[in-house]
């Protein structure tokens, strides 16, 4: 009986529920809890009474406001939030507050050019209770006797989360979160958890242990957060491209775990990613079928990587690439658009065939072991027109084959022919045929950005010495280049200007150990470089 009796009350509270709320006094008692709670506005267009399947108070056209500084489009927005009433009250007479629950919000993140987010300025409780027993006073009460309860649980579903990063140079990053699902517990600490997928790149992000402190009556901005992130996704390319261009594709499966530290306004993370596999890929009008060519680097594994300020780095690591090996320490900034640096870089045992024949399908190419070592730093997606950086080069033994110069190397092997076969008729004519052999390659540059200069290219055979000194145009191609032939005891010095594709040779006459006529040498030249061609 006394059970028939109880149920019998919640029927007949559940029944009364719409003339027990007083709506319009709730509609202003939620958003004025919420608006102090949060520092900043918080508005619904109506709200209403839902029984079933759980008695709630349905929030209709609910928005939180943004900060000015960040923008005037709303911070929170969606179109309808459900506010759990508890039933045990209900059959009392009186109306308090369950778990609150947001279905399909879109959140609006937005960090300037200083590093400072827009949840920073939202302003945390004004002790050190939690929002729900500072909020609790019973004389603050809707009709049936309400009390201003703060939800204990904050359930957001499905969310969609826009992230806007304003870089100093004016070049925003845009990326995006789908199916945000996150459950809060507030307190003095609150707590969360949950998962979500970040696009570009598909990757797939678990949340765990997540914990923010709120005491002091600190903004959210300082208040202390910790928390484990875990990702994983199959192919990162559309992340890469976003960074560094869609072509060359880049991509491969990634896994990673995080440790997030720091506050939420100026969040800190640390911890380890690995790329199974690296996949190079890029379509080449100049390769034989199959147009798509690529490139495999095997497992990369990022330990050590952090994030701070807008700067992702690495420490040292190394993967494997066509036989040789490439080491490196990565750094990411975006505090000035996307910028890419790699530190202490490290190639050894590099073949260049299969990189500069096999994928880009270049037809005068240098094969042979690469060593390099140096640094290189790039602004995307715009690659090449940005590569900036030191480095030393060797390569060698070797040989060049095929039908078309490559950038600067190439360059320099075709005019040392040419020179070489006007002043020594009794060099064999293997010499000036493809492939030439050489044995080494070695030098200096300095590339700013997109532009290589060297001083002291060297190109070495057993029959000729061309020394190089110049500028060279990753991306245009173009040539300002100054050589000197050695063969014997002959010597001849020219300059190359023009492009790669089609360069403009000038010997100096003066530099002729023998009595020949110079428009004969540049004739000579001009005919090695369209057989060559």
């Amino acid at each position: 009986m006394v059970f028939a009796a109880v149920a019998v009350l919640a029927i007949a509270a559940m029944i009364a529920l719409p003339f027990l709320v007083d709506t319009p006094r709730v509609q202003t008692l939620i958003a004025g809890s919420a608006s102090q709670a949060l520092g900043r506005p918080v508005t619904f267009a109506s709200v209403s009474v839902a029984v079933f399947p759980r008695p709630a108070v349905k929030l209709h056209a609910l928005e939180v406001a943004e900060d000015p500084r960040f923008g005037t489009g709303p911070f929170i927005r969606l179109e309808t939030g459900r506010l759990a009433l508890k039933l045990r009250p209900l059959v009392a007479g009186r109306v308090e507050f369950g778990d609150l629950t947001l279905s399909r919000p879109v959140i609006s993140l937005v960090q300037n050019p200083d590093g400072l987010l827009n949840v920073a300025s939202l302003r945390g409780p004004a002790d050190g209770r939690s929002p729900a027993r500072a909020g609790r006073p019973g004389a603050a009460a809707a009709a049936g006797g309400a009390g201003a309860a703060f939800p204990p649980r904050v359930r957001i579903e499905k969310a969609t989360v826009t992230y806007l990063a304003r870089g100093k140079a004016g070049v925003p990053g845009r990326y995006r979160v789908d199916d945000l699902d996150l459950t809060v517990t507030t307190g003095p600490t609150l707590g969360f958890e949950g998962r979500a997928r970040v696009n570009p790149g598909d990757l797939a992000v678990a949340i765990s242990e997540g914990r923010l402190a709120l005491n002091g009556g600190r903004s959210f901005g300082e208040a202390p957060v910790s928390a484990r992130v875990a990702m994983e996704g199959r192919d990162v390319a559309e992340l890469v491209a976003v960074v560094a261009g869609p072509s060359p594709a880049i991509g491969g499966p990634i896994k990673g775990t995080l440790a997030v530290t720091g506050t939420l306004g100026a969040p800190k993370a640390a911890g380890s990613v690995e790329l199974a596999s690296v996949r190079v890929r890029q379509t080449n009008a100049a390769c034989p079928e199959p147009k798509l060519r690529t490139l495999t680097l095997t497992a990369l594994k990022l330990g050590g990587v952090s994030w701070e300020s807008n700067r992702l780095t690495s420490r040292p690591m190394t993967a494997s690439l066509a036989g040789g090996t490439v080491s490196t320490s990565l750094t990411v900034t975006l505090d000035r658009g996307v910028r890419l640096g790699l530190a202490d870089l490290a190639v050894k045992g590099l073949p260049l065939g299969p990189v500069l024949v096999d994928f880009l399908c270049q037809g005068y190419a240098v094969a042979g072991p690469l060593d390099l070592t140096g640094a290189l730093s790039a602004s995307g997606p715009d690659l090449l027109s940005t590569l900036s950086g030191p480095g030393q080069l060797r390569i060698g033994p070797g040989r060049v084959v095929g039908s078309q110069a490559l950038a600067l190397i190439g360059g320099v092997v075709r005019v040392g022919g040419a020179i070489s076969s006007v002043l020594s008729a009794d060099l064999p004519m293997s010499l000036f045929t493809s492939p030439l052999e050489f044995d080494s390659i070695t030098g200096t540059y300095q590339i700013a950005d997109g532009v290589v200069t060297t001083r002291d290219l060297v190109y070495a055979s057993g029959v000729m010495r061309v020394t190089v000194a110049g500028e060279y145009g990753l991306a245009t191609g173009r040539l300002n280049l100054d050589l000197v032939l050695s063969h014997g005891r002959g010597q001849a010095r020219a300059k190359v200007t023009g492009t790669a594709a089609s360069p403009s040779v000038k010997v100096d006459p003066s530099s002729l150990v023998r009595d020949l006529d110079p428009t004969k040498v540049e004739g000579g030249l001009r005919d090695l470089l369209r057989r060559f061609r």
